[in-house]
């Protein structure tokens, strides 16, 4: 007597050969959907692959593969000499979902979220960080197709050819000593920072050694300076945290160091980006970094010197880091290799005061044990072996050029509306809007045409005196600057 099958039509598994998709996935995705909607109950007999392929026009290694992969899943089990059936070890609840549940998320069963303190305060921040394929003007996109991955790509393959077991365990949470000594020695020379290769440690760029900072240095509710407008990954970190966010002015000098002890004279922190503001692009003067210094040791509160991008300088050398004035141990600096490498090696570093060492180290041990170890070597050697600094040096003649593009651009199409000058640093300039304008429509209106100027007013806790557009130019060539401040054009009109 021949064994029955199911009565579930396998003809009505679409397929489509033009989709891109192979066509055992495709098999693999009908039937998993018959599964999970119910129209192949727990327990149902399939066809075999033989049938099956006879049914929907197949190859025999196609459906097997099939069957193979929902076999391995756990929706389809095998029983020796008597076919293929469905599981009937999946939940009931997974049986009976609606068709198409795994298409929407929003489908999906709502359960109650009961989130921490710290991650409500996330969500409450939104995100800080753009989504989506890079389009003009978004700033912080670098020109990755000028990156040197032939010569990098020597390195990686060198570095895994004599590799040693030593290299594959686990390494120094601080960090793989020649990178720390190598970070040092580029630091004291190009930046002015004063530091060993022992303060030097290596974390996954700024922002987790601005996260480390506030684990390890702040309580719940202690008041933290921080720059307004400023960077919204640094307020989300420190929020997160507990800490109470004292927005701070900025203006042609940088951070007003006077407001923020008149808001705040005992705060425990101050986050600061002194060489290039983000996002206004100032410069924090002599004067006011050492007010903010004397302020720092007064009040026995520490400095989280964010040095994001210091080596895009168009005007001169880059200025010294606040951290080389700092005689007193309260400064920790904070640099990255996304922007000057690229964002996908996720390898930056702080540099600690003597004192703090051994407790920032500790904290990285629990939260992210170390960063990858031949990764760190593969950068020291880039570093020592002259490449780092050939690759700034014609990085930076390449952005100063685009930079001019987009002045020159902004000032022929959108001259007496947008007023914007050449920053002496940085990977973006900023379009100031006439006075009560509001920037946020502007930059939607923008958007609507595909471009992408963030508002000032977005990166801002209080209202500002004056809108503004954040214009990245780094990653657009001239032709596509061009055809970006035209577009921009349309959406002022």
């Amino acid at each position: 007597m021949p064994k029955q099958t199911t009565a579930f039509d396998l003809a009505a598994i679409t397929l489509d050969a033009q989709s891109g998709r192979a066509l055992y996935q495709q098999v693999h995705d009908g039937l998993r959907d018959a599964v999970l909607s119910g129209r192949l109950a727990g327990g149902a007999r399939l066809p075999s692959t033989r049938e099956l392929c006879a049914e929907l026009n197949l190859s025999r290694n196609t459906v097997v593969a099939a069957f193979e992969q929902l076999i391995a899943e756990g929706y389809l089990e095998s029983r020796t000499g008597d076919g293929t059936y469905v599981s009937r070890s999946l939940p009931d609840d997974m049986l009976h979902v609606r068709h198409g549940v795994g298409k929407h998320r929003s489908q999906q069963i709502a359960l109650p979220a009961k989130l921490s303190k710290s991650a409500q305060t996330i969500q409450r921040a939104g995100r800080w960080l753009n989504e989506g394929p890079p389009r003009a003007f978004r700033p912080d996109v670098l020109a990755l197709d000028e990156f040197p991955i032939a010569l990098w790509s020597r390195l990686v393959a060198r570095r895994w050819r004599n590799a040693t077991v030593s290299q594959l365990d686990y390494g120094d949470p601080a960090g793989y000593g020649p990178l720390r000594e190598a970070i040092a020695g580029y630091l004291g020379a190009a930046r002015g920072v004063r530091c060993s290769a022992e303060q030097v440690m290596i974390v996954s760029g700024s922002q987790q050694g601005i996260d480390l900072a506030a684990r390890v240095l702040l309580n719940a509710g202690d008041p933290v300076w921080v720059e307004d407008p400023g960077y919204r990954g640094a307020k989300a970190a420190l929020s997160a945290s507990g800490a109470q966010l004292v927005p701070v002015p900025v203006d042609e000098d940088g951070l007003c160091v006077d407001a923020g002890e008149s808001a705040s004279p005992k705060a425990r922190m101050a986050y600061v980006t002194p060489s290039h503001q983000y996002p206004t692009g100032v410069t924090m003067s002599l004067p006011r970094r050492l007010a903010l210094l004397d302020w720092a040791k007064r009040a026995d509160a520490w400095i989280v010197e964010d040095d994001y991008d210091s080596e895009y300088r168009y005007a001169g050398r880059p200025l010294p880091a606040l951290q080389g004035l700092d005689v007193a141990g309260r400064v920790i600096y904070v640099g990255t290799f996304s922007k000057v490498l690229f964002p996908a090696l996720r390898l930056g570093y702080a540099v600690l005061p003597d004192a703090l060492v051994d407790a920032f180290v500790r904290m990285q041990t629990l939260v992210n044990r170390q960063m990858p170890a031949l990764d760190q070597a593969i950068v020291a050697d880039f570093i020592v072996e002259g490449h780092f600094a050939r690759h700034i040096r014609r990085m930076r003649a390449l952005y100063a050029g685009r930079q001019d593009a987009l002045v020159r651009a902004v000032q022929r199409e959108l001259g007496g509306v947008l007023d914007i000058q050449s920053a002496e640093a940085g990977l973006h300039v900023v379009g100031w809007l006439p006075p009560g304008m509001d920037d946020a429509r502007v930059a939607q209106a923008a958007l609507k045409r595909g471009i992408e100027a963030p508002p000032l007013s977005r990166y801002a806790m209080t209202a500002l005196p004056r809108g503004g557009l954040m214009l990245g130019f780094a990653g657009l060539n001239e032709r596509q600057i061009r055809d970006g401040v035209r577009q921009l054009r349309g959406a002022f009109e």
